[in-house]
C-alpha cells in the first residue's frame, strides 16, 4: 500500500511538474515570438515617462520665473527685464498684472487691447471696465446682473425710463443685485 501511495504521489509531482515545464516552454516560445513588441512596448513606456518628466521640469521652472519676475514687478513695477520674462513665461499672469494695472490708472487703451486677450475672463473684465469708464452699453458674462444694473442707470441719464426697465425686469431673482434692481425700479422708474 505505501508503494503505491508513494507512486501515485510521484506521478502527481511529475505531472505538476511537467505542467509548468510546459507552461514555461510556452511562455518562452511567446517570448521569442512577440520579443520585438515587448521591448518597443517597454522603450515607448519608457520614453513617454522620461517626456512627461522633462516637460513638468521645464513648465515648474517657467512658473517659478515667472513668479521670480511678478515679485520682482511688485517691488520695482518699471523693471522692464523682469516685464518681458513674466510675459514671456507666463502671459495669463501678465495679462492679469496689465488688467490691474489698467484699472488702477483708469487706462482705457490697455482695456481696449485687454478686451481681446485670449484669456477669456479678463477679455470679459476689460471689456466691461472700458465701457464703464466710457459711459457706454456693458455686456459682460462674469458681471451678469452688475453689467444690467449699470445700464440700466445709463438708460435712467439719457431719461430712457423704458428701457432701463427693460433691463433692471431681465434680473433674474437669484442675482445677489435683484434688491438693488427693485429698489432702482420703485425709487427711480415709478417716481417718473
Amino acid at each position: 500500500m505505501s508503494i503505491s501511495e508513494t507512486m501515485n504521489e510521484a506521478k502527481k509531482e511529475l505531472s505538476s511538474d511537467e505542467q509548468m515545464l510546459i507552461s514555461a516552454f510556452k511562455l518562452e516560445k511567446l517570448y521569442k515570438k512577440h520579443k520585438i513588441k515587448i521591448y518597443s512596448v517597454l522603450t515607448i513606456a519608457t520614453l513617454y515617462l522620461i517626456g512627461t518628466a522633462i516637460m513638468d521640469s521645464i513648465e515648474q521652472h517657467k512658473l517659478e520665473v515667472a513668479n521670480s519676475a511678478y515679485l520682482t514687478l511688485e517691488k520695482e513695477p518699471k523693471n522692464k527685464e523682469a516685464l518681458d520674462e513674466l510675459k514671456s513665461n507666463n502671459p495669463s499672469l501678465f495679462a492679469l498684472r496689465t488688467y490691474q494695472k489698467a484699472i488702477k490708472n483708469l487706462d482705457k487703451k490697455a482695456l481696449k487691447d485687454l478686451s481681446t486677450n485670449s484669456n477669456k475672463i479678463i477679455a470679459d473684465l476689460s471689456s466691461y471696465h472700458l465701457a464703464v469708464l466710457e459711459n457706454k452699453i456693458a455686456n459682460s458674462e462674469l458681471y451678469e446682473g452688475f453689467e444690467q444694473v449699470y445700464n440700466a442707470s445709463l438708460f435712467i441719464k439719457e431719461k430712457k425710463i423704458e428701457d432701463a426697465k427693460n433691463e433692471l425686469d431681465s434680473i433674474s431673482e437669484d442675482s445677489p443685485v435683484y434688491n438693488i434692481s427693485k429698489m432702482i425700479k420703485h425709487y427711480t422708474i415709478k417716481g417718473q
